[in-house]
């Protein structure tokens, strides 16, 4: 790895910046990886190329990769026989006697999120396909889908006792408290940072107040009263991952509930069995409780069974209850999947940006800067925050944030204080928090685009929409942080400080665009569908 010192930032920076300008992700994601590839062969754009193009199948034929993308096409195929058949429909019909308006739409959307807790792809997947037909139905902007479905992915996934991510998150404290010699818990120590991730926290705080107050600001509020008032879910010339629509056609009039359900549970059960079964079982269990086996856990292998399981359970469903024909069902599974080559490539090419950032040396960099300002003591977890969610925002990786950050800030924070106190626990949930940022809104994130993906959404729409509220909740996270600093380290004074300062927040902003673009206190009207 050479030493770019602050050109390191090119590469994420030009993909951020192109992807937010022209509105064309593949291109942008592509010309970062480029300048990342030309960085590292010496300026040469040539090699550069070649460079580039070996990250790219490098990434396509990585084994964890490899079962996303496959994972992908599968439930792809999934949604076109749910949807061509009518099971979709047949769902939204089913709910609408309970669902009848767009707040309600949008609360059972963060309800259902705050539910599926156990896993962020997972979470996007089902909350996106089962709340889409229901959302379009109330007049619910596919922009507010994707926000309600991303802020309550990993934001959700990383605060839950049982999830994919706590495995990991413990292995890592635990790590860090070895290579220290210190004999405190990990599990323990993650219990006590829970409460100071305060960005993951107020994040999902803030989706339940504006889908139930209805009360929007920034780009959201133009694409929720677009929504409402003339009934378009996307704004004209939008591109969703997703086009459902024009891909598959029109669904069939007789579509039943059965086709939408059984496949979906399918997806659920046999994905969390494919976890409980790579994890080890009843085995790990007995070792170490749940936490041992999701922590053991191939949770995309999960995905992957899962989603196959949901394709054969819909397929046989659509044929036994004489929905649709062999020829139409196949029809439909090749026409789901081609629904997701261009999210796939979008995957693909936010994976090589991180082999880019990661050759070019982008979050070393980083550290390094924060290291030769000597933090120290009770100002530790502010500066990782702050640090974290700019690796994250522009690796577009959480995961790879906290492998990167926790090694840094346990032994500051510790090294400080000589013990394991609250400077370290909020350190812990600083990291936790600033990585969840940018995994949650980054525009080369995976979930990001994944939220996009099962929501139907334009992709920089969404992340345009969505970026007003992420900041709206970390800036209340870097306040608390600089109390912290300050030496107000009781997080039951913190909390409940930062939830009276995020409802301040979001009343005067939604006030001064309501102002400001005419619609009085940013309040978009109810909708209520017709029978």
């Amino acid at each position: 790895m050479s030493d770019f010192g602050i050109l390191s930032l090119l590469p994420p920076l030009v993909a951020i910046i192109l992807a937010i300008w022209t509105k064309r992700v593949i291109l942008a994601l592509f010309a970062g990886v480029w300048i990342g590839g030309v960085m590292v062969s010496g300026w040469n754009p040539v090699t550069g190329t070649t460079q580039t193009l070996d990250w790219i199948v490098g990434n396509a034929i990585d084994d964890w990769n490899v079962k996303i993308l496959l994972f992908d096409f599968l439930i792809g195929a999934g949604v076109g026989l749910i949807y061509k058949s009518g099971g979709a429909m047949a769902i939204g019909r089913a709910l609408a006697s309970k669902v009848r308006s767009s707040r309600g739409a949008a609360m059972m959307g963060w309800l259902l999120g705050v539910l599926i807790f156990f896993d962020d792809y997972t979470n996007t997947i089902i909350v996106g396909n089962t709340m889409r037909p229901i959302t379009d139905r109330t007049r619910v902007s596919r922009e507010m889908l994707a926000y309600i479905d991303d802020s309550t992915a990993a934001p959700v996934a990383g605060l839950a006792l049982v999830s994919t991510w706590i495995g990991y998150e413990v292995g890592l404290i635990g790590d860090a408290f070895k290579d220290l010699n210190v004999d405190y818990g990990a599990y323990v120590a993650w219990m006590h940072s829970v409460p100071f991730r305060f960005y993951s926290i107020l994040a999902i705080i803030l989706v339940f107040i504006v889908a139930f107050t209805h009360r929007h600001y920034g780009p959201m509020l133009h694409a929720e009263y677009r929504a409402r008032t003339e009934g378009k879910v996307l704004r004209d010339g939008a591109k969703p991952l997703m086009t459902t629509e024009v891909d598959l056609g029109m669904p069939k009039e007789d579509g039943s509930v059965h086709i939408f359900i059984w496949p979906i549970l399918t997806l659920i059960f046999i994905t969390l069995y494919g976890m409980w079964y790579t994890g080890g079982g009843s085995a790990a269990y007995a070792e170490g409780g749940l936490m041992e086996v999701l922590g053991n856990s191939d949770s995309a292998l999960a995905l992957l069974w899962g989603s196959f399981a949901m394709v054969v359970v819909a397929f046989f469903l659509v044929l036994v209850m004489k929905r649709m024909t062999i020829e139409e069902a196949e029809d439909a599974i090749v026409r789901g999947m081609k629904q997701m080559v261009i999210a796939n490539t979008i995957l693909l090419l936010a994976w090589s940006i991180k082999s880019a950032t990661d050759a070019v040396g982008t979050a070393p960099y980083i550290v390094d800067l924060a290291k030769s300002a000597g933090v120290t003591g009770s100002w530790v977890p502010l500066i990782v925050f702050l640090i974290a969610m700019f690796i994250s925002f522009t690796t577009g990786t959480s995961w790879g944030t906290f492998s990167i950050m926790l090694p840094i800030a346990i032994p500051l924070a510790y090294g400080v204080t000589g013990y394991v106190g609250p400077e370290v626990f909020a350190a812990i949930g600083a990291v936790f928090a600033g990585g969840i940022f940018g995994d949650h809104c980054s525009p080369i994130s995976d979930t990001t685009i994944m939220s996009s993906m099962f929501s139907g959404s334009d992709h920089i729409d969404h992340v345009t929409t969505q970026v007003p509220y992420a900041v709206t909740a970390s800036g209340v996270g870097v306040f608390l942080y600089i109390l912290f600093g300050l030496g107000v380290h009781s997080w039951a004074v913190l909390l409940p400080l930062g939830l009276i300062l995020l409802v301040g927040a979001w009343y005067f902003l939604s006030e001064w665009y309501g102002k400001k673009y005419g619609i009085p206190h940013g309040k978009v009207p109810v909708y209520v569908a017709e029978d």
